[in-house]
């Protein structure tokens, strides 16, 4: 059977700490892509999307989950009969604030969710999580969830796709002059992993668009501009299938490789901070000033 999948990806436009208003444009756009695209079967917003850049203000919106707003995000994908990724909102847990991606399913039910690894230290003051997330979609594949930052880690999506995700769906919200470089991370991430790299940002105050559907080639399939856009496709998942057996472009077979002669890898054995290059790094901060060496 044909694992054939429609995936839509929203490069929304939020306003700055206004949820109600922010959540009535992802009910809008649900509803818009549900009237005219019916194949769709699966919808993702950018990082943050429901706050905007405010997230001084938006730590102490934060609750635990399930929660209201999250009652409501199910009721919007069980209405739909879609699988809903709302972007991400901030989650308390035990004195805790993390960002977390949920992942929910036709149902309405939480089916994941993620914690971000690497929050953008020093800027995002929010908690680190601990564990990598994939989630099945019955009779298709499986989907791994990773947010903004953490593709900038090739360990994180390598876990993912060790874990067995074929997809992985990254909310972003990017403002900074960096989006270039994320560009190439997400092809990279797709090429290294064979698999498809769906990399959704926001507009206005949620981010400077440029959102990608990657396939697992690392062939572009799709890129948004800087307005709001929604970016409808077609994911073929036997397509990772395919590539993972014949190699990308056909020659290339490392995943294979790395099963059939695992090595080891000293950084992860022996400590990222003990080796030559990370010993000597200082820590992570906003620096003031240039000091000449």
């Amino acid at each position: 059977m044909s694992r054939l999948f429609g995936i839509a990806c929203i490069q929304m436009d939020a306003r700055p700490m206004d949820l109600e208003h922010n959540l009535s444009e992802m009910v809008s756009h649900v509803q818009r892509i549900a009237g005219t695209y019916p194949m769709v079967r699966m919808m993702v917003f950018s990082e943050y999307c429901l706050y905007g850049d405010s997230l001084p203000q938006a730590r102490f919106t934060a609750e635990s989950i399930p929660n209201a707003m999250t009652d409501r995000l199910g009721e919007i994908a069980r209405q739909y009969n879609t699988w809903l990724i709302p972007g991400t909102i901030l989650e308390a847990v035990d004195g805790k604030i993390h960002n977390t991606a949920l992942a929910i399913s036709p149902d309405g039910r939480i089916a994941a969710a993620y914690r971000k690894l690497f929050p953008w230290q020093p800027l995002e003051k929010t908690d680190p999580g601990k564990d990598f997330c994939v989630f099945d979609v019955p009779g298709i594949g499986r989907f791994g969830l990773c947010i903004c930052y953490d593709m900038w880690f090739p360990e994180v999506c390598r876990t993912l796709a060790w874990m067995g995700a074929e997809v992985i769906l990254h909310p972003t919200m990017t403002t900074t002059g960096d989006r270039e470089q994320e560009l190439v991370l997400a092809r990279a991430n797709a090429i290294f992993n064979q698999c498809y790299f769906i990399d959704v940002n926001g507009v206005g105050a949620g981010g400077i668009g440029a959102s990608t559907i990657t396939d697992p080639h690392g062939r572009v399939i799709q890129t948004a501009g800087e307005s709001p856009m929604v970016m409808v496709e077609i994911l073929d998942l036997d397509l990772v299938t395919t590539v993972r057996e014949y190699g990308t472009a056909g020659i290339n077979q490392h995943l294979k490789q790395l099963k059939a002669f695992p090595q080891r890898f000293p950084p992860y054995n022996e400590g990222m901070q003990n080796g030559d290059g990370f010993r000597n790094l200082g820590k992570v901060q906003q620096h003031r000033e240039i000091k000449s060496r």
